[in-house]
C-alpha cells in the first residue's frame, strides 16, 4: 500500500476519532445543561402552584367538599386548560414584547398610558378585596379554631416573617421559600389524606358512607331545617350538575369557570410573573406542565378529605342547628369549614400535628408573600414610573418595599373585617367577586394577543363598561347575601341575582367582547408595523417594532423633586444598616454612562415641554429619540427563539403535556 496513502487514512482516522470525541462531550454539556433548565423549570412549576394554593383551599375548599362533593375540585382541574394556553400561547407573546408587567404589555401593545395606570389599580384591587380579603379570613378562621390564641398577635408573628424575606430577598426569596413550601403542603397533605382514608376504609367506604353523613339534630324546638341544609347532595361525587338546579352547574363550569380560570393562568401578574423570568421556552413550559400535574392534587389531598371529615365528624362538620354551630365554630350559620382543622386534630399524632399546622401556615405564608410581591412590581413599575419619571433605580426599590410595608398595613386591618364573615359564604363571595370583575380582563388580553384590529379606544372602554357592569351586580349581590342560602330567604331581585354567577361571568364576557369589538371598529386600526411580536399572528416577525408614542400628559402632574442624595447618598451606618435590609448595593447601581443618562434626561425634559407647550416639534423629536431608544433596546435583547433546545427534551415535554391532556379528560370522564 502505498505510504501516502497511509497516511492519509491515518490522518482520517485520527480527525474522526477527534470529532466523535468532541461530539459526546458536547453533547454532555448541553444535555446537562437542559436538565439543569429541565430541573429549574420544575423548581418554577412547583413556586407557582406554591403560590396559587392557600389557606383557601385548605379550609375553603375542604368544607365546600364537605357540604356538597367533589364539584369544586373541578374548578382546580379547569386551571389546568389555562396553564396549556399560557405556556404555548401567551408567555412567548409576553416574552417578544419584553416585559416585566401585564399593564407593561398592554401599555406596548395599544401605545396608551391610560390603559396601563388602569389595569395597574385594577390588578390591585382585585388582590386586597379578593386574594388578601379571603387568605386572610380562612388563615385567621384556621389559626383560631387549632390553637384557640389571640388571633391578632398569632397573624401578626405571620406577617412579620413573610413581610421580613419578601422586602429582603424580593422575587428569588420568595420563589425559593415557597418551592420549600410547597414541598411542605404536598408532604403534609399525602399524609392526612392517607391517614383519612384508611380511617373511613377506602375510596368505596367514602362514596358509600358519605350519603349518610347526617347531623343527629335538625331540629331545636318549633324550629325545623329544610333537607337540603342538612342532606348530602345526591350529585355529591359528580362534577357535571343540572343546569338548573346544581350549586355549580355544567355551563357554568364550562364557560364561566373557564373565563375566570384563563384570567388567573393567563393574565393574572401573581401567575405570569415567574413565568416572564423563563430561561427558555422549554424552561417555561416545563414549569406549566409540573404546575398542571400538582394542580391535579387538590381534588384528592383537599376536597375528599372534606367530604371524609363530614362522615368521620358529622355533628361538627355538618352542623345546622345555629345553637349547636355556635358551640362547635362560634358561628351560627354552620361549620363546613372545620373540615379539615377537625380532620388534622382527630386523625393525626401528636407529632405529626404539628406538622399539619406548618402545612396550613405555608400555604397561608406562600400565597401571600406572592401577593405581596407582585403587588410591589405592579405599584413600582407601572404607578410609581408615572408619578416620580425620573426615579432612581435604587429609589424604585425602596418605594417597592414601602408598598410591601402599606400592604401589610393593609393586611392587619382586614383581619377584624373578614373575620365577621359568615365562613360558609366567604369562599362564595370570592367566587362571586371573581365571575364579576374577571371576565372583562380576559375579554381584554384574548383580544389583545388574537385579534390586531383591536385598539386603544375599544380595549379601554370595553374594560371600563364591562367592570362597571360586573361591579354593579357584584354590590348588589354583597347587599343582599350570597346566593347559596339553604333557607331560601333570599330578597335579591330576580332580574339581577337569578343568574347564577357563572352563567353572569360568561355573559359578561360576551359583552366585554362585543364591545371591544364595535369600538376598534369604528376607530382608527394601529398598523401592523407597531404590533411586531406583540399580537399572536406576527408573533415571528423579524422586522423591528415601531413603538407607540401616546403618552397622556398626566406626567406632567409630578411636581415632587428629587433632591440629589436623598436616596442612597449618604454613608451614615444607619442607611446602610437600612441598604442591606432591604437589599440595596451601597455602590452606584446604575451601569448608565454620564452620556446616555444625559439623553435620557433631556428625552424626560423634552415629555414634559411637549405635553405642557403643545409644541409639536417638540412631541415630535421627542417621539423620535423614544423610537431609537426602543431599537436600541430590542437590539439587545435576547429571545427565545436564539436559544438552543435539546430536540430530545422538547419531545419530553411535548409527551408529559400530552400525557396531562389524557389524564385531565379521563378524570372528568370518570368523575361526569
Amino acid at each position: 500500500m502505498d505510504p501516502q496513502e497511509n497516511y492519509h487514512d491515518f490522518t482520517r482516522n485520527q480527525t474522526f476519532v477527534t470529532l466523535s470525541i468532541h461530539s459526546v462531550v458536547d453533547t454532555l454539556v448541553m444535555t446537562s445543561y437542559l436538565l439543569l433548565v429541565l430541573c429549574t423549570g420544575l423548581w418554577m412549576g412547583i413556586s407557582i402552584y406554591s403560590s396559587n394554593i392557600g389557606s383557601s383551599h385548605y379550609m375553603g375548599v375542604a368544607g365546600i367538599g364537605a357540604a356538597s362533593g367533589i364539584a369544586v375540585g373541578a374548578l382546580e382541574w379547569n386551571t389546568i386548560f389555562a396553564l396549556f394556553v399560557l405556556g404555548w400561547i401567551f408567555v412567548p407573546v409576553y416574552s417578544k414584547a419584553e416585559v416585566v408587567t401585564l399593564p407593561e404589555y398592554l401599555r406596548k401593545r395599544f401605545g396608551s398610558l391610560r390603559i396601563q395606570l388602569v389595569f395597574s389599580f385594577f390588578f390591585l384591587i382585585v388582590y386586597i378585596f379578593s386574594r388578601l380579603s379571603m387568605e386572610i379570613g380562612f388563615g385567621a378562621m384556621f389559626l383560631k379554631m387549632v390553637w384557640d390564641t389571640d388571633i391578632y398577635q398569632t397573624m401578626l408573628v405571620v406577617l412579620i416573617i413573610t413581610g421580613t424575606y419578601t422586602i429582603t430577598g424580593g422575587l428569588a426569596a420568595v420563589a425559593y421559600v415557597e418551592t420549600l413550601q410547597a414541598g411542605v403542603m404536598i408532604l403534609g397533605s399525602a399524609l392526612l389524606m392517607g391517614f383519612a382514608f384508611h380511617e373511613v376504609g377506602g375510596y368505596q367506604e367514602l362514596v358509600s358512607k358519605y350519603f349518610g353523613a347526617i347531623p343527629n339534630k335538625t331540629q331545636l324546638g318549633n324550629w325545623t331545617a329544610k333537607p337540603q341544609c342538612y342532606m348530602p347532595r345526591q350529585d355529591a361525587f359528580h362534577i357535571f350538575r343540572s343546569h338548573a338546579s346544581g350549586d355549580i352547574p355544567w355551563p357554568g363550569l364550562i364557560l364561566g369557570a373557564t373565563t375566570v380560570s384563563l384570567f388567573y393562568g393567563c393574565a393574572d401578574q401573581v401567575s405570569v410573573q415567574r413565568f416572564l423570568a423563563g430561561k427558555s421556552r422549554l424552561h417555561m413550559r416545563a414549569g406549566c406542565l409540573l404546575c398542571g400535574y400538582l394542580r391535579l392534587l387538590p381534588m384528592f389531598l383537599m376536597v375528599m378529605p372534606g367530604m371524609i371529615s363530614r362522615i368521620l365528624y358529622t355533628d361538627q362538620v355538618a352542623c345546622v342547628v345555629p345553637s349547636e354551630c355556635q358551640k362547635f365554630c362560634g358561628r351560627r350559620t354552620g361549620c363546613s369549614a372545620l373540615a379539615y382543622p377537625v380532620l388534622v386534630m382527630g386523625l393525626m399524632p401528636s407529632g405529626l400535628q404539628g406538622f399539619l399546622l406548618s402545612t396550613v401556615c405555608a400555604s397561608l405564608m406562600s400565597s401571600l408573600t406572592s401577593i405581596f410581591n407582585s403587588s410591589s412590581a405592579l405599584f413600582t413599575l407601572n404607578i410609581y414610573t408615572w408619578i416620580r419619571p425620573t426615579a432612581t433605580e435604587k429609589e424604585l426599590m425602596v418605594a417597592g418595599r414601602f408598598f410591601v410595608i402599606i400592604l401589610l398595613a393593609i393586611t392587619i386591618v382586614w383581619i377584624p373585617i373578614v373575620e365577621m364573615a359568615p365562613s360558609e359564604t366567604l369562599f362564595e363571595y370570592m367566587q362571586v367577586l371573581k365571575s364579576c370583575l374577571t371576565p372583562s380582563v380576559t375579554a381584554v388580553f384574548l383580544l389583545a394577543v388574537f385579534c390586531k384590529r383591536v385598539t386603544e379606544q375599544g380595549a379601554f372602554w370595553g374594560l371600563i363598561l364591562g367592570t362597571a357592569i360586573g361591579t354593579f351586580r357584584l354590590s348588589v349581590e354583597f347587599f343582599y347575601g350570597p346566593s347559596s342560602t339553604c333557607e331560601g330567604d333570599r330578597k335579591c331581585p330576580m332580574f339581577i341575582c337569578g343568574l347564577h354567577y357563572l352563567y353572569f361571568g360568561f355573559v359578561l364576557f360576551l359583552v366585554t367582547l362585543i364591545i371591544i369589538l364595535a369600538i376598534s371598529l369604528a376607530t382608527k386600526p394601529i398598523p401592523d408595523e407597531c404590533l411586531h411580536g406583540l399580537c399572536w399572528s406576527l408573533r415571528n416577525s423579524k422586522q423591528r417594532r415601531v413603538a407607540l408614542y401616546r403618552e397622556i400628559r398626566w406626567t406632567a402632574l409630578s411636581n415632587f423633586t428629587y433632591q440629589p442624595g436623598m436616596f442612597g447618598e449618604a454613608n451614615t451606618c444607619l442607611w446602610k444598616l437600612w441598604e442591606l435590609f432591604c437589599g440595596l448595593d451601597s455602590q452606584s447601581n446604575s451601569k448608565t454612562s454620564p452620556e446616555n443618562r444625559a439623553k435620557e434626561e433631556m428625552e424626560v425634559t423634552l415629555e414634559q415641554m411637549a405635553f405642557s407647550t403643545g409644541s409639536r416639534d417638540l412631541e415630535v423629536l421627542a417621539r423620535r429619540m423614544a423610537a431609537r431608544k426602543s431599537v436600541e433596546r430590542q437590539d439587545k435583547m435576547k429571545d427565545w427563539s436564539d436559544i438552543p433546545e435539546s430536540l430530545f427534551w422538547n419531545r419530553v415535554v411535548q409527551a408529559s403535556g400530552l400525557v396531562l391532556l389524557v389524564l385531565l379528560i379521563t378524570a372528568h370522564v370518570y368523575y361526569a
